[in-house]
């Protein structure tokens, strides 16, 4: 990879630039706190099994984000024996994300890399109502956001990159970094596009799938250094 090619970073938000991670298992135990779920293991066995669940809402008809969090929730929940109010968990779910808090790291790595002159545009499998209340949370320069909204559909699908690449370098995916925690959503599909991939390790697992990013950091200070050389 030619990073002194490299125009711009894509990043996916939540896991890579938010705590997503801890804001779901922690909203999702608090719910089995509230059931008395005497069986709830912990948060990130709940996480694991929400994702899941998210997993097969989204492959379905594109409805909105905040539709996708309260159906996968509903499920979820007739799983575990826990109660369900139409209208008002789902609501609870995005009101929580919304307050979510990103990783120490990464405003002013995301500072760093603006300053040395990368265009910073996240990708997110959530609605613009949501991802702009993490935007005033993340503290840092971002040139443009593309939502699942805008484009009517949810990463894995093409959509995300499609647009990335439309609105960056129709011409040369490759001066793309695409930056992400995730491979089944991102890393992976990034690659086929022909944009270059860093996965950010943060929890220094095995990787999870077949692609083979081109970078991998434990977290988002490899970006800040990319210019410098990188890590």
């Amino acid at each position: 990879m030619d990073k002194s090619s490299l125009v711009a970073c894509t990043f996916d938000c939540y896991g890579t630039l938010i705590d997503w991670e801890g804001g779901v298992g922690s909203f999702l135990y608090d719910r089995a706190l509230q059931e008395r779920d005497d069986d709830a293991l912990n948060g990130r066995v709940l996480r694991e099994r929400w994702e899941a669940i998210q997993f097969e809402v989204i492959q379905g008809r594109y409805r909105p984000y905040r539709e996708v969090l309260g159906e996968s929730l509903r499920r979820l929940a007739a799983e575990c024996g826990w109660r369900y109010d139409e209208e008002e968990d789902g609501k609870a779910f995005a009101r929580a994300m919304r307050s979510w808090q990103p990783f120490p790291d990464t405003a002013p790595a995301l500072r760093r890399a603006h300053e040395s002159g990368l265009r910073l545009v996240i990708v997110t499998n959530t609605d613009r109502d949501i991802i702009e209340h993490s935007l005033r949370h993340i503290e840092a320069p971002i040139d443009d956001v593309i939502a699942a909204e805008d484009v009517g559909s949810y990463k894995p699908a093409a959509g995300h990159f499609k647009r990335a690449l439309e609105l960056i370098a129709p011409d040369d995916p490759a001066q793309i970094l695409h930056v992400a925690f995730g491979f089944k959503y991102d890393i992976g599909p990034a690659q086929e596009h022909g944009m270059s991939s860093a996965w950010v390790n943060r929890h220094d697992e095995q990787r999870p799938g077949p692609a083979v990013p081109d970078l991998e950091w434990r977290d988002l200070w490899g970006l800040a250094e990319l210019r410098a050389g990188g890590r």
